[in-house]
């Protein structure tokens, strides 16, 4: 019933539309409670009492009925429809946006193909009974009001004796829809499950060939897609139980019913006429209950996926999370680090300890260190993807959680190693950096980055489609463009997280010139595992478990003779040290 309020909401925003729905539903049960009605003066008016006037009038009638019942059935089709696949793109749409503002480390516990799950088959489930399943409530709860109110005019006697079998049907709805929804969770889970391992597979698709792994990528899938046959069919074989069961209440009443109906007939208290007239209104009363629970199957499913859609809505955002108050303005002395620790969750381990680390405004702060020291970690604290667990980042003095994110973000920008770009046009990839940017600045950005040559021998230019993740690019290219939208935002505090690892010597010369434009008059925190990339950083911080080690320039710390020192020999095979 919770989970119901709380899709009426998303319903009631479209009130005038349900109303109409309602009154056209209101309509077809009226009408159809007619059908059930005229038989008892066709049978009797016509065919006993061969009544010549009602031979003309009531098929005449019948077919008035019919006609008014087709127009407001249409009405109520679409105007129910309409309200409920509304409703469940609003839905789908709050999803998406949950989406991005839920926390990072939410995205790291929760695998791209189980949220795809959610905003796919969840939702598209709901969808299914909203849109359908309403109707039916609304049309067939209505027609079965109306048979009621037929059956207990024609004999009330009777109708009293019918409606026993109701609490039954019931009680087999109510037992049957809730295995159903345990079923169809766990069904929900499995579909999961496939989508998070095809979308895993197809992004490594060169992994897999490349290791000869597609026969054993296929039995990994066919486990899971056995698993969700395997409930598919539990589900599918309450859900036919449940039918069958209905139809032999239903056959029961009906039988009951023709037997003391029959009698009553004999006996010469109901004339034929109200008896089939009784025994129609009775057929097409347990019509709708059938329906009703075709349709509270669907309904269990849809409330289990509905669960799983609100328990993702219900989560606290980074905004809702997010005290900060105040609006960061533009760093003019320093970035420091006090005392600054920080531990994942579910890690018993620090991921940092202890971290004091100023940057002046305008330094190239170069961060190095072996994997797992702790280097993408610290400079993912600046935008607060994570907060410290301990101690505080500060920007001029001031703590960042006291912040707003939004005036905290606008302040940064990240090139990173895996970059990151859209199924889009170049000049929309590059004008992701600031919305309302205009072609000149784009053009200005791209010719900043050393981007705009190449991106002139597209076969669009500007408006060429690179593919996902800028697959028709090479990597020297997606980097420039990546470096360009950076540069078009302008952020006067940048993160540079092994930005050319990845590249050959040709492509890194030139986006290391197109760095260089980028961090001029910028606050800039490089990660870097190749140490001749930060040769001319203003200062370096070496970390190791954690922890900052060393700190000074590449001259300084080469004498020292320390960490730096060893790494530079490793990489440089540099016997003396």
């Amino acid at each position: 019933m919770t989970l119901f309020l709380r899709l009426l909401q998303y319903l009631l925003r479209y009130r005038v539309r349900l109303a109409s729905a309602f009154i056209c539903s209101a309509l077809v049960a009226g009408l159809t409670g007619a059908y059930a009605w005229l038989v008892r003066p066709v049978l009797d008016d016509i065919f006993i009492k061969k009544d010549e006037w009602m031979l003309m009038v009531l098929p005449v009638a019948i077919v008035a009925v019919a006609v008014l019942k087709g127009i407001a059935n249409y009405g109520q089709s679409y105007l129910m429809n309409y309200v409920g696949n509304q409703a469940v793109t609003d839905v789908r749409q709050d999803l998406f946006l949950q989406f991005m503002r839920l926390p990072v480390r939410f995205h790291d516990a929760n695998t791209t193909g189980r949220l795809m799950s959610r905003i796919s088959n969840d939702v598209s489930m709901m969808a299914n009974a909203v849109a359908n399943v309403l109707k039916d409530l609304f049309q067939q709860g209505l027609t079965f009001v109306a048979m009621v109110g037929v059956i207990f005019y024609q004999n009330w006697k009777l109708a009293a004796a019918s409606v026993v079998v109701i609490p039954l049907s019931v009680y087999t709805m109510v037992r049957m829809g809730q295995r159903l929804r345990g079923l169809a969770t766990t069904g929900q889970e499995k579909i999961a499950d496939i989508n998070s391992l095809m979308q895993e597979t197809l992004v490594g698709i060169k992994v897999v060939k490349a290791f000869g792994r597609e026969e054993a990528e296929a039995s990994r899938f066919r486990t899971s897609n056995m698993a969700y046959f395997r409930t598919l069919m539990k589900s599918i074989q309450v859900s036919s139980l449940a039918s069958s069961q209905m139809e032999v209440i239903g056959v029961v009443g009906v039988a009951a019913i023709i037997w003391y109906g029959g009698y009553l007939v004999i006996k010469g208290a109901m004339t034929p006429g109200a008896f089939f007239s009784f025994l129609t209104a009775m057929f097409m009363a347990y019509t709708p209950i059938r329906r009703l629970s075709g349709a509270n199957n669907i309904i269990q499913q849809a409330l289990a996926a509905a669960e799983r859609v609100y328990e993702v809505l219900d989560l606290e955002t980074e905004q809702s999370l997010d005290k900060g108050r105040k609006e960061l303005a533009t760093i003019r002395q320093s970035l420091e680090f006090k005392n600054v620790s920080f531990q994942y969750a579910g890690s018993d381990q620090p991921a940092l300890a202890g971290i004091n680390l100023a940057i002046p405004v305008g330094t190239v702060m170069a961060l190095v260190g072996s994997s797992g020291s702790g280097k993408s970690t610290l400079v993912s604290l600046v935008p607060r993807f994570y907060d410290p667990t301990e101690g505080a980042v500060l920007i001029d003095g001031q703590d960042i959680r006291d912040c707003t994110l939004g005036s905290l973000r606008r302040q940064i920008g990240i090139v990173s190693q895996s970059t990151v770009l859209f199924d889009e046009t170049v000049r929309n990839n590059i004008a992701y950096g600031r919305a309302g940017a205009t072609d000149e600045e784009i053009v200005e950005a791209a010719q900043q980055a050393y981007a705009h040559d190449f991106i002139q021998r597209l076969p669009d230019g500007y408006s060429t489609i690179i593919g996902e993740n800028g697959v028709k690019l090479s990597g020297g290219e997606r980097q420039r463009l990546a470096i360009a939208r950076a540069i078009l935002r302008d952020p006067p505090i940048l993160i540079l997280d092994e930005a050319t690892s990845s590249l050959d010597s040709e492509s890194e010369r030139i986006v290391q010139l197109a760095m260089a434009n980028l961090m001029q008059h910028r606050t800039t925190l490089v990660i870097a595992h190749r140490l001749s990339t930060v040769q001319n950083a203003d200062r370096i911080a070496v970390l190791a478990r954690g922890r900052i080690v060393e700190t000074g320039s590449h001259a300084d710390l080469l004498q020292r003779g320390g960490q730096y020192q060893r790494l530079h020999a490793m990489q440089f095979q540099d016997v003396a040290g």
